[in-house]
């Protein structure tokens, strides 16, 4: 008799001990279907086997184990023996009968000094010893692999195999596939550099593997379509290829990929089967109720199965390869499509215990201190008033308003019908409305909160904190300065009962409940209390959580300092409110835009009009849908100004005018409003009707009070605009407002005949309005100023930013100045090194010499200086540069 390549076997080898013949199927590579996709990442790992006395490929079933196994073997040039083990080889006298008829029938037999085993149930230690010594001299060595190694679980087995290949020398490599971790001293070999392991992670099928195996399956799909298949199987292999077979039977395959239900389909039926239905019902109970959860450690599977061996039927599930995956720390998750499938299976077979399994997870979960996943299993199980209780209880009503959670949170309470009536599940309702700026129903429910509360006993001090939070923010929605600071005081109230644990957990909440009381005094002109309110915000430690309340804290102290006239100090406060976001790297802009909108009138005071319009576009195109009269006024003010500097006098009143209601009057947003009017009328010619509109106009705002003279000035009224001018204190303004003061002045001395002071006074209009690229006041200051300015020195003191260089006053080129992007990140010192020497001329070679740095360095250098500058070449670099004061 001969084995299957042809070699002579022995008739006492002919059987097996139970005397049953030897399986061929046992000992022949596995044939690889016509679909195989070779994985040459893995083929070349698992090359080091040779190089190794023992090799572990260990993975879930269908992980592709043992075809990627048997596509290597077929290709060794050296002996290779092939065994795929059953059950009856957990017996010790079975498995070495089969390894050794393994090595004979690869045409490597042992010599008949080495004896067989003639019991199934026991081997002796000479033939184990012999076997060894015999492999010990053999060269080229021999390569076994044992396939489905996991069905042997017997100790002894795993003991004998260990003593074999410890003593085989260089004379065996030893090639393990398994769904479990063998009982073999695995850490002696990792430790030793004897060990070549391949295991799930690596199995995983990448989107571009699965891209092409579908493409063998007759599907030539987008690779992003391969991977979202993959994020749902886990580049599990027998799922893909399940889903491909599925997918060939679809009329729209891609479509199918997508959305295909798992709880029906080839891939449920496979994983029922070969995982599932393979464990104890105990088990199997577990799998079930565990699928509800996305992540889980014994003492929540406890909670949910009222038993108390989850830790050891959990740690048994993941060294079986049976789709759970650790974690870390004792927590566990299901691979996701196993999940999807056991949730389907789940529903079919117990319908109506969902909801109460979902129910103890939120429980268990809410006593853990997770509240995100307390919140999604209360909504899961329908328990609204539960869900609520714990966002309020957990003082994380803030959330609906840092732009971490807000859509999650918005999305999770959308759920919640109607039928539900607590004092918490008012307030979400509240949150919910407020965030999306629904006043009037955030109002109604709001007043129902509070209706509750006032009946409720035991003033829980966390639902005060949630009541006053949203009554700030209605009050900021109202413009309601009083209501704002009522709130303030109630919050004030309530915080010591709350623990200080709750509070550092949620710094959102008094952030937010200091920006909203700062926004009403913004709005109400009480600009040194807002300041006051606004910069506690500012200085609060920078978490992600606090980071919009500090992105508006900081634009409504830009919005401070432009109103009084501090360029230079708004833009730079605003471009930190605009940065802020990107130190946490949120996706995208947020906030209410109110840091672009000033940078906006900055740029309309450079005479920039271009990048002013473009900053008024980014913040109109902000995803955020909290509008507040402050914002509302200050777009409508710079939309305003913009088109008078565009000369179009109509628009510009009807922007000026903001649809919006308030609870009280704002008198800086009144006053900018009268004066658009008023500046419309002049620039139409009316002079008289724009002196007449002034008269209701408040003067206790130096802007407002110094732009009011230039207007009367024109209009003829030289002593009102003096007066108006006197009193404008001399210590408070800005430089926008000196400049512009100083200009009416210069104005009323060149009428009276005054040219010396004139000049005098535009001189040091000019040196004034420098460093702040103050262009705008000289522009509407009209034709007086331009005779002055074509003269020495007001014209050298006017070259290269207010007027071009070595040229007359004329139409300036800057009119038609590009509008230049944020800059939203600091120069490193060395980029400022190599700006520095941009602007001197130096050539990139020349940078690197005088920096003692390679050219590719400085090359590197200019890379990253450009786009933090938003440019694409050298001048351009240095224009900006300069425009930003960096020079």
């Amino acid at each position: 008799m001969t084995d299957h390549e042809g070699h002579p076997v022995s008739a006492e080898h002919r059987v097996d001990p139970l005397g049953d013949p030897y399986l061929r199927t046992r000992f022949a590579l596995p044939t690889r279907p016509a679909t195989f996709l070779s994985r040459p990442r893995l083929t070349k790992h698992l090359g080091k086997a040779l190089r190794t006395p023992l090799t572990m490929v260990n993975g879930a079933a269908g992980a592709g184990k043992t075809l990627l196994v048997a596509e290597w073997a077929a290709e060794l040039t050296q002996p290779l023996a092939w065994l795929t083990v059953e059950t009856d080889e957990e017996r010790p006298g079975m498995f070495w009968a089969y390894f050794l008829h393994a090595l004979s029938a690869s045409g490597n037999p042992l010599s008949e000094q080495v004896g067989w085993p003639a019991d199934a149930n026991h081997v002796n230690r000479r033939v184990l010893s012999a076997i060894a010594e015999e492999l010990d001299g053999r060269s080229p060595a021999v390569t076994v692999v044992l396939d489905e190694f996991d069905r042997v679980t017997v100790p002894e087995v795993a003991e004998q195999l260990d003593f074999v290949l410890q003593h085989a020398g260089r004379g065996l490599h030893l090639v393990l596939v398994t769904r479990t971790e063998p009982m073999l001293s695995l850490h002696r070999y990792r430790a030793s550099g004897l060990l070549t392991e391949i295991r799930g992670a690596e199995l995983a099928f990448t989107p571009e593997e699965a891209a092409a195996l579908l493409e063998r399956h007759g599907l030539r799909l987008p690779v992003d379509t391969a991977r979202a298949l993959v994020d749902r199987t886990r580049g599990w292999a027998a799922g893909l290829r399940l889903c491909a077979l599925a997918a060939q039977e679809s009329p729209d395959p891609e479509t199918y990929l997508k959305e295909f239900e798992a709880g029906r389909s080839t891939v449920a039926d496979f994983l029922l089967a070969e995982v599932l239905k393979r464990q104890t019902p105990q088990t199997q109970d577990l799998l079930l109720r565990v699928s509800v959860l996305d992540r889980f450690c014994p003492d929540l599977v406890n909670a949910l199965t009222g038993r108390t061996d989850a830790a050891r039927i959990l740690g048994e599930l993941y060294r079986e390869n049976a789709f759970v995956e650790q974690l870390g720390h004792s927590w566990y998750r299901l691979h996701p499509l196993f999940g999807e499938i056991l949730r389907a299976h789940l529903r079919w077979r117990c319908p109506s215990l969902e909801p109460e399994l979902h129910r103890r997870a939120a429980r268990w979960l809410r006593q853990a201190g997770s509240l995100p996943e307390t919140l999604s299993h209360g909504a899961a199980a329908g328990d609204w008033d539960f869900a609520a209780g714990a966002l309020v209880d957990d003082l994380a009503i803030g959330q609906f308003f840092t732009g971490l959670r807000s859509d999650d949170l918005t999305e999770l309470f959308s759920r919640m019908g109607p039928e539900t009536t607590s004092a918490a599940t008012d307030l979400v309702r509240a949150a919910c409305d407020l965030s999306q700026s629904d006043l009037d129903r955030g109002m109604a429910h709001l007043q129902q909160a509070e209706s509750r509360l006032a009946t409720d006993v035991v003033h829980p001090a966390a639902a005060q904190l949630s009541c006053a939070l949203l009554e700030a923010l209605a009050a900021r929605l109202t413009g309601s300065p009083a209501r704002a600071e009522r709130a303030a005081e109630t919050a004030g109230e309530a915080q010591p009962e709350v623990s200080a644990h709750l509070l550092d957990k949620h710094p959102e909440l008094p952030a937010l409940l200091l920006t909203h009381l700062g926004s009403t005094q913004v709005w109400a002109g009480r600009f040194e209390d807002a300041r006051a309110t606004l910069t506690k915000v500012t200085g609060s430690p920078g978490r992600a959580a606090t980071v919009l309340a500090r992105e508006e804290s900081m634009g409504h102290l830009a919005l401070i300092d432009y109103l009084n006239g501090w360029t230079g100090q708004a833009e730079h406060k605003a471009l930190e409110a605009v940065s802020e976001t990107e130190r946490f790297s949120l996706s995208g802009p947020s906030g209410s835009g109110i840091g672009r909108t000033v940078l906006a009138a900055v740029a309309v005071d450079r005479n920039e009009l271009a990048r002013a319009q473009a900053l008024l576009d980014e913040a109109a195109e902000l995803p955020t849908t909290l509008q507040d009269p402050v914002m509302a006024a200050v777009r409508a003010i710079v939309t305003a100004r913009l088109e008078l500097a565009r000369g179009n006098p109509r628009a510009a009143v009807e922007a000026a005018d903001p649809d919006l209601s308030a609870a009280e009057a704002s008198p800086w947003a009144d006053s900018h409003e009268t004066l658009v009017t008023s500046a419309a009328h002049l620039a139409e010619g009316r002079s008289e009707t724009a002196a007449e509109v002034l008269g209701g106009l408040s003067d206790d705002q130096p802007a407002c009070a110094v732009e009011a003279a230039r207007i009367q000035l024109t209009a003829g009224h030289a002593d009102v605009a003096i007066d108006l001018l006197d009193g404008v204190p001399a210590a408070e303004p800005g430089p926008a407002v000196t400049v512009r003061a100083t200009l009416v002045r210069a104005q009323a001395a060149f009428a009276a005949g005054d040219t010396p002071s004139a000049r005098r006074l535009v001189a040091q209009a000019l040196l004034d309005a420098r460093h702040d690229l103050l262009r705008r006041p000289f522009l509407d200051a009209g034709r007086w100023i331009r005779p002055l300015l074509i003269t020495s020195p007001l014209n050298q003191l006017a070259s290269g930013w207010l007027a071009p260089a070595s040229s007359e006053f004329g139409a300036p080129d800057w009119l038609a100045t590009p509008p230049w992007p944020i800059v939203v990140e600091e120069l490193s010192a060395r980029e400022r090194d190599v700006l520095e020497r941009l602007a001197q001329m130096m050539s990139t070679q020349e940078i690197a010499a005088d920096l003692f740095v390679s050219v590719n360095t400085v090359k590197t250098h200019l890379k990253s200086l450009y786009r933090k500058l938003g440019v694409n070449r050298r001048s351009d670099a240095v224009h900006r540069a300069r425009d930003m004061r960096l020079l």
